[in-house]
């Protein structure tokens, strides 16, 4: 029987899977994720999704099983507005339309006209920002909170209060604004947003339980990339009860992204045992599709997504390729490649080749060549990737290979 931590989809650590380790983990019953790259990926600098394409993109995230679509935010202009109307009438199978709001009751109203089941009504949670950003009194925003989230509690709306800043508020402080709009307002769930992505996964841990012990409402996290911990800092929140992951596509999102969604589930399927029901296996069309809408390129070896992730250039790992690849296929990757919708792995020539790779080659193609004859082969194909500084092609390798057999047969 497969262990949790080795199947024949994925192999990783078993210290994963630890007794002393697991035991910390409070999962919530249900995990849901929230995508919002309508609205917060659209925040990265120079990306525009006309209307007709965020509703493309809203079919595609329907069609991967995401639970819920944060559709935009209809405030920010007839368009936005119009593809909120658009993907709400689509009537998707499998996501819930969500959008997002100002703690303004008007824009609740309009959220509710576009047709959405639920709405983010976002606010500053940080006195500084309250002051420094919006030049509001801290009255002000209270008011605005309570007014807004009873305004959604009376549309029907599920109503998720959403906290700007909130891992740069004091702890209590935080705690305190969020009971008393709960209180005196309404909420259905709490966001918990590390806006400026300048949390440890420890400390999220820690807060993320205090704040379900004492606001005994579900919670969500909304994390970002500055410090490159958004993906420890939302699978930290999980683990401690949290029920929703705020995700966008592929990390797309302002400054240094939001949280890659299939950093999330894929962790959460293979690390931790916990499928989301999302088909994973639609990973790389969807993150092609929207980053194609987007104009956006992603590194090449991206987690996950990279064009050239399952391919190999180094020899010894081309070796290990070759020995294991009929009987032990994950010895060379953490997880399969169909997992995820990526290309199966394939050798490729480079500076880097070695022995193993001319010897793939030369069977891929048919070439029959002795150890002598492929060594000189290695030593052209290293000398051609210094000139073109980068690989080699399939008809870069055939002419390297005649060339050198045909150098053979003159000798001989």
């Amino acid at each position: 029987m497969a262990e949790p931590w080795k199947t024949d989809k994925w192999f990783i650590s078993p210290w994963c899977y630890l007794p002393e380790i697991t035991k910390n983990y409070t999962f919530a019953p249900k995990i849901k994720i929230h995508d919002v790259t309508l609205r917060d990926g659209e925040q990265q600098t120079g990306v525009v999704f006309r209307r007709e394409e965020k509703v493309a993109i809203a079919k595609q995230l329907d069609a991967m099983h995401v639970h819920r679509i944060e559709a935009g935010m209809p405030a920010v202009s007839d368009q936005d507005k119009g593809a909120i109307q658009d993907i709400a009438a689509l009537g998707l199978k499998n996501s819930e339309v969500f959008a997002f709001a100002r703690c303004i009751p008007e824009e609740i109203k309009v959220v509710k006209a576009c047709g959405c089941k639920g709405v983010v009504i976002e606010i500053p949670a940080s006195d500084h920002m309250i002051k420094h950003a919006y030049g509001w009194t801290f009255d002000r925003a209270m008011k605005s909170s309570i007014d807004a989230t009873r305004a959604a509690k009376e549309a029907g709306l599920y109503t998720v209060f959403f906290t700007i800043d909130a891992t740069r508020t004091p702890v209590d402080r935080l705690l305190d604004i969020v009971e008393q709009v709960a209180t005196e307002g309404h909420m259905d769930a709490f966001t918990l947003a590390d806006t400026m992505g300048g949390c440890t996964p420890d400390a999220i841990y820690n807060v993320v339980k205090k704040a379900i012990a004492r606001l005994k409402k579900p919670l969500e996290i909304h994390c970002h990339q500055d410090f490159g911990l958004g993906v420890a800092n939302t699978l930290a929140a999980l683990q401690a009860g949290a029920s929703v992951a705020q995700t966008t596509i592929t990390g797309l999102g302002e400054r240094a992204g939001n949280v890659p969604m299939e950093d999330v589930v894929l962790s959460l399927l293979c690390m931790h045992g916990i499928d989301l029901g999302i088909r994973t296996e639609k990973f790389c069309e969807v993150s092609r599709f929207v980053m194609e809408k987007a104009g956006v390129t992603q590194p090449p070896n991206r987690p996950i997504v990279g064009d050239k992730l399952y391919e190999v250039e180094s020899g010894i790992i081309a070796g290990w390729f070759r020995l294991a690849r009929k009987e032990a296929p994950l010895e060379y990757v953490p997880f399969s490649a169909d997992l995820v919708g990526q290309k199966p792995v394939n050798v490729v020539l480079g500076k880097n080749s070695g022995p193993p790779s001319m010897e793939e080659w030369c069977e891929k193609l048919g070439i029959q060549a002795n150890e002598q004859e492929r060594m000189a082969m290695l030593l052209k194909v290293k000398a051609k990737s210094f000139e073109k500084k980068g690989l080699l092609t399939q008809d870069d390798f055939k002419a390297i290979a005649d060339s050198v057999l045909q150098k053979t047969a003159v000798r001989g």
